[in-house]
């Protein structure tokens, strides 16, 4: 199924509660956008989380359901509340109490991409924003909480992996000194948006495939997991932070020489973490 806001591609039949999500990975920059920004046709992307969504193809064939945006982060950001406003960017908008996200740009509708580059000369007209949250933010969400909770009623749980990437030089930064860099970092918001059980076994996962786990530092995780990771009512969400250099070149923003790898190294990923779901669907037991 397409939409305008994302994609969604769903198994021939669905036999695991694990949804692959892919919130940042859109790459429909249309006309009128490219306009309007001041920066390049690269520079642009450069917060993009590029074909993070090509590394989770394989889900559908493992029984799980995989969703990605169209729209690019730049253009509206699905992993902020649509209440999160600029003022600084949106004509008309009041400046709320302080919130650190939006106060440096990376509100729902974002002013800066990475390394704090603005992305217009001026302000939007509060129409303008309030269209991309009616038009993108909202039916992405409208049909991810239908997914998952499709899955609660099938399966008596939902897990959402929300699944993101990271630039490898804010690894460099961030990381402790004197501590291995990561190649993934989990992120569970130290506990309070998936079970313990669940997001050791997808850092077990990421580890015999051979790659460096941490949790919650740098990326705890913000919105999506915070909006759908309720373990106590057997909702979870896990959100995944992959290092760009394992697969692209950032400068470039393309794939590099190791992509077909790690694209097959996240393929078995993939069907691990769909496994995690697996268990009698109800409604064929009724």
């Amino acid at each position: 199924m397409m939409s305008d806001a994302f994609n969604l591609k769903m198994p021939e039949s669905r036999t695991t509660s694990v949804v692959f999500a892919s919130p940042h990975s859109g790459r429909d920059y249309d006309r009128s956008f490219l306009r309007q920004t001041v920066l390049d046709e690269r520079l642009i992307r450069s917060s993009e989380d590029a074909f993070v969504d090509r590394l989770l193809t394989a889900a559908p064939a493992h029984g799980a359901i995989l969703m990605a945006a169209r729209k690019p982060r730049a253009f509206v950001d699905l992993n902020r509340d649509c209440s999160e406003l600029d003022s600084a960017l949106i004509e008309g908008v009041k400046k709320q109490a302080h919130n650190p996200r939006v106060a440096s740009g990376l509100g729902v509708i974002p002013r800066v991409v990475s390394g704090s580059r603005a992305i217009y000369r001026g302000k939007i007209s509060q129409e303008e924003a309030f269209e991309r949250i009616r038009g993108y933010w909202r039916p992405y969400h409208d049909m991810l909480h239908t997914i998952l909770t499709q899955n609660q009623t099938l399966f008596g749980r939902s897990i959402l992996v929300d699944c993101h990437s990271m630039p490898h030089e804010a690894l460099e930064v961030l990381t402790r000194a004197n501590r291995p860099r990561p190649d993934i970092v989990i992120g569970d918001r130290f506990g309070a948006s998936a079970d313990e059980d669940i997001v050791a076994q997808i850092e077990q996962i990421f580890s015999d495939a051979g790659l460096r786990v941490a949790r919650n530092t740098p990326f705890a995780g913000a919105y999506i997991a915070k909006q759908y990771g309720q373990p106590a009512k057997n909702r979870h969400c896990i959100q995944i932070e992959i290092d760009r250099a394992l697969y692209m070149d950032e400068q470039m923003v393309l794939p590099n020489d190791n992509f077909g790898a790690f694209q097959s190294l996240m393929k078995d990923v993939t069907a691990r973490i769909a496994d995690i779901g697996r268990g009698e669907i109800r409604l064929a037991a009724e």
